[in-house]
């Protein structure tokens, strides 16, 4: 399947997973899976950051319209795009990524879970932080971050082996 196709695929399914399904599911009353930031990790390196920042903020942008969020979520994602690149290259020690062979499932296990650990905790600091948005909510944001990045990241990492079953 042509990649651009693949992945224009994939935006539109995780935001329609996002957004009928994952923003109407809360557990323990405040923890709401983040599933979307999975065509973050997924998507393909490139030399020219353009079209991820573009296409993560575009994303980001659709979820806080259905959420009515006011942009937090435009921003934490932009931000996670923005920041995988010199995270891949601090992981895999390497300040010289092979842009066009490089693929996410292809790295060793724990720099994997690495990756993705970072990112989805770092989108979610930055969510619930823009969200609070007070110093004496510091306790709600932390806890709301370690929650709601842990089932995120659990579903990230089950989404992903399913992903390569398919292949």
């Amino acid at each position: 399947m042509n990649d651009v196709i693949k992945y224009s695929f994939l935006f539109i399914i995780l935001l329609l997973i996002q957004v009928v399904v994952l923003n109407n599911i809360l557990f323990s009353g405040y923890i709401n899976p983040l599933l979307y930031i999975l065509f973050i990790i997924v998507f393909p390196l490139m030399r020219d950051r353009g079209l991820i920042l573009v296409l993560s903020f575009l994303l980001g942008l659709f979820v806080d319209f259905f959420l009515d969020s006011g942009g937090i979520n435009a921003a934490a994602t932009l931000a996670i795009a923005y920041l995988r690149l010199p995270l891949l290259k601090g992981l895999l020690r390497k300040s010289d990524i092979d842009f066009l062979v490089f693929n996410i499932t292809k790295l060793p296990f724990t720099k994997l879970l690495s990756y993705i650990a970072i990112l989805t905790f770092t989108h979610h600091l930055i969510v619930f932080s823009l969200e609070y948005f007070k110093l004496s909510e510091i306790l709600t944001i932390l806890s709301r971050t370690i929650l709601t990045g842990i089932f995120t990241f659990i579903l990230i990492i089950f989404s992903l082996l399913l992903m390569n079953k398919s292949k």
